[in-house]
């Protein structure tokens, strides 16, 4: 959940007179609590540091419940509650002295609860705060942070002067901030604790996962035949620019897509020729957009991959996308065709009642096509990412280690099962093909894109750390078997 989705649905569970504020703080420190008595129970002290708004608050109560289990628990403050807030009621209850953030001083041994600001906090850290927290690391003591590290945004992952934790206790949802690097990196293990919040409408965020998408999964039938499990064309760049689109079409194929070929420049045919078998080719000829449409049943075509010809490549996706036939996954070449102007592919593919447009740019790519969102970088990848699928009419897959997948409806979910491993040359253009290889089996856009999405950090984990691009592709098969 987005921030403002949280406050919502802690407001919607108020409301409903189930339980008042207070209550919420109260299980929310208790959650605190327990997770650091289960994670950290050999702490000598327990130093609690806590702000002045409903994260401090939660800190006040998990350091009176610690502090009543036997530990040692000493507590700071930056400032005190707001005199009639949740907060100030829950500072009342913690009966011992509370000292200024500048006395706490860790041993290696302790244990510090960082309570003091939570996942709406944006902007640099006070020096108080900054300073108490440099203290742990310097002395190694392990952080549990409650709700997300200070200073990290929960909407952007972003956070000046946050330090890395060793676990974070968060409360119904995490945030986007959990997932999206930096946050991701300093929150350690995260807790999601269960506190009675009640969602008062649905979300529209996800983290990329098998259950947001595996129901879309193809399911082919006993007399399925190759062209009704999808048909896939890759166009091809000139004869020493193949791999990619092989990369590409090899990826579809191993998605599940029954027909792959490959539309090649006319003088490079032997070069794919004299590396592929079950990949069907086809020269282009004058017209390359005549030869796609002698193709059979094609679901989904890749352009982008090593094609070289930057105008060619802009008039035919236009062309695709203009004749409303199959899905078009624009990588590479394809978006860097576009990147003086977009409008008239956006406004072609906005025409479409579903989005049959995906886009797959990592940062430099995006910042070409979409200049003025990728300058705004306090806005966050995921916000950047939703903006331009709206823009676009497409399904954006903004890529990096917390890929971003956004449809044009508002529709997001977050990747987290990336690796190293997917960080050498072709792993895009495997990306590309697996994406069209499950859209041409008539699987919807923005759930094609999660799935590869997710099947990619799959594949990436599986083949090791050193991986190469063909080794994604071999890794594909075994784990879309299991889901289908």
């Amino acid at each position: 959940m987005t921030n403002a989705e949280m406050a919502a649905a802690d407001g919607a569970t108020i409301k409903s007179g189930a339980f008042g504020g207070i209550v919420l703080m109260e299980r929310a420190g208790g959650a605190v609590a327990d997770a650091a008595l289960a994670r950290f129970a050999a702490a000598a002290r327990v130093h609690v540091l806590c702000g002045p708004g409903n994260n401090g608050g939660d800190g006040y109560v998990a350091a009176r419940i610690l502090a009543g289990k036997g530990l040692s628990v000493r507590l700071y403050a930056l400032a005190p509650p707001k005199p009639g807030t949740d907060a100030a009621l829950a500072a009342e209850t913690w009966a011992g002295p509370v000292g200024g953030l500048d006395a706490f001083a860790p041993d290696p041994a302790d244990l510090a609860i960082d309570a003091v600001f939570g996942a709406g906090f944006s902007g640099a850290l006070p020096d108080p705060v900054q300073s108490a927290l440099a203290r742990a690391v310097d002395r190694r003591c392990p952080v549990l942070a409650v709700d997300l590290p200070s200073g990290v945004n929960g909407d952007t992952g972003q956070g000046a002067g946050a330090v890395a934790c060793a676990a974070t206790v968060t409360f119904y949802r995490r945030k986007p901030g959990h997932l999206l690097y930096p946050g991701r990196a300093l929150c350690g293990e995260t807790i999601v604790a269960e506190i009675g919040v009640r969602a008062a409408r649905p979300t529209a965020t996800f983290e990329n996962a098998p259950d947001l998408w595996r129901g879309a999964l193809p399911r082919p039938g006993a007399d399925t035949h190759k062209y009704a499990r999808g048909a896939v064309a890759v166009f091809s760049g000139p004869r020493h620019g193949t791999g990619a689109s092989r990369l590409a079409a090899l990826a579809a194929q191993r998605a599940g897509a029954g027909a792959v070929t490959i539309l090649g420049h006319p003088n490079a045919l032997d070069i794919h020729a004299a590396h592929v078998t079950s990949i069907m080719l086809r020269a282009w000829g004058d017209d390359p957009m005549a030869a796609l449409g002698t193709l059979k049943g094609i679901g989904a075509v890749v352009l982008g991959p090593g094609f070289g010809d930057l105008p060619l490549a802009r008039s035919l996706a236009a062309a695709i996308v203009d004749d409303k036939g199959p899905a078009l996954v624009l990588d590479a070449d394809g978006i860097t065709a576009f990147a003086d102007d977009a409008s008239g592919l956006f406004d072609a593919a906005r025409v479409r009642d579903e989005p049959a447009l995906v886009l797959t740019p990592h940062a430099g790519e995006f910042a070409r096509l979409f200049p003025d969102l990728a300058a705004d970088a306090a806005a966050g990848k995921l916000a950047m990412a939703r903006a331009a699928a709206e823009r676009a009419g497409a399904v954006v897959v903004l890529k990096g280690p917390d890929t971003v997948i956004a449809a044009p409806d508002g529709r997001a979910a977050v990747n987290a099962n990336a690796t190293p491993a997917l960080a050498t040359a072709g792993s895009g253009d495997v990306l590309a093909g697996a994406v069209a290889g499950l859209a041409a089996q008539g699987m919807p856009a923005f759930e094609a894109a999660c799935a590869a999405v997710w099947l990619h950090g799959e594949a990436g984990r599986a083949s090791g750390p050193l991986a190469i691009a063909e080794d994604l592709i071999a890794a594909l098969p075994a784990h879309l078997s299991k889901l289908v």
